[in-house]
């Protein structure tokens, strides 16, 4: 059993408020460059920032789920000013995009040359992450996942060097979030939680993060949806599930969920949030007779008490189909995606790295199978 989580996090309401401080006196960075996206731009969140931070380089053309070519061209310019500390602001996707960029400012090359576990020749810049969502973890994780536009492939760039040096996790930067990236990456730090308890390198410590996380998010979130301005016990719940949820799979790993959203991610760029949440619960259905005992207690944390472990289950998974339509989440078939290109995604999903990962065994055709029945549901 293996627990690893180097990262320094500071969690609290109004917690960015310290970065400069963070910066001078822990990371002592002296010249920082800052990866986000133009949404977050355009929110005015970044004045919190470059009110501490003025004249700080600012990258801002990451788009959601980050292409290769896009880090490839922002790592050159990187190199040219030598910056001493990456931040990564805003959702999953700038996140991922400054690991990628740190690595890519000590290391030659492109991106595509990192793809697998420490690639790497150098260790990468210190990197900060400030998640303003509430689903990625990826403030907590050593993982970067980009898109390879060329193979229309999710890639996990990943290593120990890859961990966040700090992580500064404010509920108040979601307090602006819409209510459907609320759920969307709600329910996506839910099927973090979720997978990460059922996979099967999950260990007694990760247990233990997911069951709570589990527990915070599905507490959190309806409140969260319907306010998060307001409901300030439930948008700090809501954080601070997602992030616990990333100390359990980033410890642990994913299962087929992540293994569907990331194919049809990669090849038709549908936010990543969504398909977890779309998939969510039909993979839990086939998964459902190799760990519905696991399964009863993640309803039984949520309040569900039935005579059984396997009518407990059922129900963990009815109450998941319905949170996520009263959330607004589409379904399958509202995507647009042909059935003819279902082989093509299944193909993908079973050459997924965390394929292995699921609890029950699948192949390809299971894969098919998963996402035949998501469509007629």
């Amino acid at each position: 059993m293996l627990f690893h989580m180097p990262a320094r996090l500071y969690f609290g309401s109004g917690e960015i408020g310290n970065l400069k401080l963070i910066i001078d006196e822990y990371l002592k960075a002296k010249n920082p460059v800052i990866v986000t996206d133009k949404g977050i731009v355009q929110a005015g969140l970044l004045k919190k920032i470059l009110t501490q931070l003025p004249g700080i380089k600012i990258f801002d053309d990451i788009e959601a789920n980050p292409k290769s070519d896009t880090i490839n061209k922002i790592a050159r310019q990187i190199r040219q000013l030598n910056p001493d500390l990456v931040i990564g602001f805003g959702g999953g996707s700038p996140l991922d995009a400054g690991k990628a960029l740190a690595l890519l400012g000590t290391n030659h090359g492109n991106i595509e040359d990192y793809e697998g576990k420490e690639k790497y020749k150098n260790d990468p810049l210190p990197f900060l992450a400030i998640p303003t969502t509430c689903g990625t973890g990826s403030e907590v994780t050593w993982v970067s996942v980009i898109t390879d536009v060329n193979r229309k492939f999710k890639m996990s760039i990943k290593g120990p060097k890859m961990y966040p040096a700090v992580s500064i996790v404010d509920p108040d930067l979601i307090k602006t979030l819409p209510p459907d990236i609320i759920a969307s990456t709600g329910l996506d730090a839910l099927t973090h939680a979720v997978e990460a308890y059922l996979s099967k390198p999950a260990t007694l410590i990760t247990d233990n993060h997911a069951v709570k996380a589990v527990k915070l998010i599905l507490g959190a979130i309806e409140g969260a949806y319907e306010d998060i301005k307001n409901h300030h016990t439930d948008r700090e719940n809501l954080m601070f599930g997602s992030t616990i949820a990333g100390f359990a799979f980033g410890n642990s790993d994913v299962t087929a969920v992540h293994c569907i959203s990331e194919s049809i991610g990669a090849l038709y760029d549908i936010p990543h949030g969504v398909a977890n949440s779309i998939f969510l619960p039909h993979v839990l259905s086939y998964n459902l007779p190799d760990c519905f005992v696991k399964m009863a207690t993640l309803a039984r944390q949520t309040g569900i008490v039935e005579v059984d472990d396997m009518s407990s289950a059922r129900f963990f998974i009815q109450n998941i189909k319905a949170l996520s339509k009263k959330l607004g989440i589409p379904l399958f078939k509202d995507l647009e995606i042909g059935k003819d290109k279902f082989e093509k995604i299944s193909q993908m999903s079973f050459e997924n790295n965390s394929t292995p990962s699921n609890p029950r065994e699948l192949g390809q055709e299971d894969y098919l199978k998963i996402l035949e029945n998501a469509y007629e549901s």
